[in-house]
């Protein structure tokens, strides 16, 4: 009871608006088709009985249109006649006065009809009206008609019918109408109470759910199947809930990686920035008095600058690739020829760290277009990090032709990286060092770079790796349209 008061209080705009509507057009339709049908069925009624006297007035005149002279014979035809056509009748002569009845002892014999009605019947018209008579107590319906025939006319009969019988079916249809009007009324309460329900309450749930919605509680969303307008706008509602959670997701997805940056930019600047400051204060309080001391400062501390610019540059670079604000200078490259050099520029690292530095290539390889010197940052990067990350074994460098392009395949021996690190690799300033070796310093912004550019090329770029194997980077480039 409790739910059905509140469900009548907040909705009951809806449901007083309806109610009162269809009240009023059931009231005003039920009772014009009352009142019309009322009046209709009356003037059948009273016409159809009207017509049914008037044939049986000329009945009666063709029985006695040939006796002027009332006498006991006429007066016994008269009497079947009232019988047979249950009926009273009355003759009058062209005076107007009553001289015959259909009853015996009728007191209206000798009594007088209207005088404009005998002046009509008398022109050959028939009359229809109802006739007051002093003594008729019950409503009559009468209908007058010329007693002769032709130009013949002896005065004029009167047919009467009680109309007690046709109001008594008029009465009882308005009654009918009355319940039906009452029936209507009820089944359109009903009726708006069901549909204002079907209506309030799936804008009542859209109405929570906004609500919700506004308190940033994006996962909610309105279970509605209908395929109306309310289906529709529940649709809606759930589509725009659905972006404002992406967009919320988003967001916290971008404060964490703005907090992440910050934290990372910070711990990356303040180690070489903490080492550089105890060297500058040792070198300026004197403690370091040795020429040989001091050039092992200064050099640690150029070291320490020169990772910071390197940092530094990193950054805005990654920054410019990720607003699309880098340039390509692009051309044909021959990819071939850009390999060899990287390689061979790598060689004389690779031998002081004992490792073999391979290149193969399956020639042919198409050519590519794009940015000579973004390529060889790109396998710049690939072959640093093989080679850092390589204690012992080999690092190789393939390149083949494959799916209308160029695939190069850089694969290390190295120390690899483990399952659940893989897809973190490409985040900036992700290091996986608890598994790589502590000795070498990196920015951990070389394979953001890299993605990057790849992406930049319309290329592809993907990582296969296990722990204390190696580590397998696969780019694919497309090949130069002819």
């Amino acid at each position: 009871m409790q739910r059905v008061r509140d469900w009548l209080g907040t909705n009951k705009s809806i449901f007083r608006k309806l109610l009162f509507s269809y009240m009023v057009t059931v009231l005003l339709g039920l009772g014009a088709l009352g009142l019309s049908m009322s009046v209709m069925a009356k003037n059948y009624i009273y016409d159809g009985t009207k017509e049914e006297l008037l044939r049986k007035a000329k009945k009666v005149n063709l029985a006695i249109q040939r006796y002027p002279i009332q006498d006991e014979q006429t007066q016994g035809m008269l009497a079947f006649l009232d019988q047979t056509f249950d009926t009273r009748i009355w003759v009058f002569n062209m005076k107007g006065q009553i001289i015959s009845t259909s009853t015996k002892d009728e007191v209206f014999i000798g009594k007088s009809v209207a005088r404009s009605i005998v002046d009509q019947v008398l022109q050959g018209k028939d009359v229809v009206q109802n006739l007051a008579f002093e003594g008729l107590n019950k409503p009559m319906v009468s209908v007058v008609v010329p007693w002769g025939e032709k130009d013949h006319v002896f005065g004029g009969i009167v047919l009467h019918a009680p109309v007690e019988g046709i109001e008594e079916t008029i009465g009882k249809m308005r009654e009918m109408i009355l319940w039906a009007t009452l029936f209507g009324i009820l089944l359109s309460t009903v009726m708006v109470s069901y549909l204002s329900w079907t209506i309030s309450r799936p804008l009542k749930r859209i109405d929570e759910v906004a609500l919700e919605i506004e308190k940033g509680n994006y996962d909610q969303r309105v279970h509605i199947t209908s395929q109306d307008e309310i289906g529709d706008l529940a649709r809606s509602i759930n589509q725009m809930a659905g972006t404002l959670e992406l967009v919320e997701t988003e967001r916290a997805s971008f404060e964490q990686t703005r907090k992440d940056f910050l934290a990372n930019v910070s711990h990356e600047l303040r180690t070489p920035l903490t080492t550089m400051q105890g060297f500058l204060e040792a070198l300026q309080d004197g403690l370091v008095v040795e020429e040989a001391s001091r050039q092992k400062y200064y050099d640690v501390m150029y070291k320490e600058t020169i990772h910071m610019s390197r940092l530094v540059n990193d950054l805005l670079e990654l920054v410019r690739l990720e607003r699309h604000e880098a340039e390509l200078v692009r051309r044909p490259i021959n990819i071939e020829s850009v390999l060899q050099r990287i390689v061979f520029s790598f060689k004389e690292e690779a031998a002081k760290r004992g490792i073999s530095l391979q290149l193969t290539v399956q020639s042919p390889l198409p050519g590519i277009i794009g940015d000579p010197h973004r390529i060889e940052q790109i396998f710049i990067n690939l072959i640093n990090n093989a080679l850092k990350f390589t204690e012992q074994g080999s690092v190789s460098v393939e390149a083949a032709a494959v799916r209308e392009g160029t695939e190069i395949v850089v694969k290390d021996t190295g120390i690899g990286i483990s399952s659940h690190d893989v897809e973190r690799i490409w985040d900036r300033f992700f290091k996986v060092d608890r598994v790589r070796s502590r000795s070498e310093v990196g920015t951990g912004l070389g394979l953001a770079i890299v993605k990057e550019l790849v992406e930049l090329h319309q290329g592809t770029v993907t990582v296969k790796s296990e722990v204390n194997k190696g580590t397998a980077f696969t780019i694919w480039f497309p090949g130069e349209k002819k």
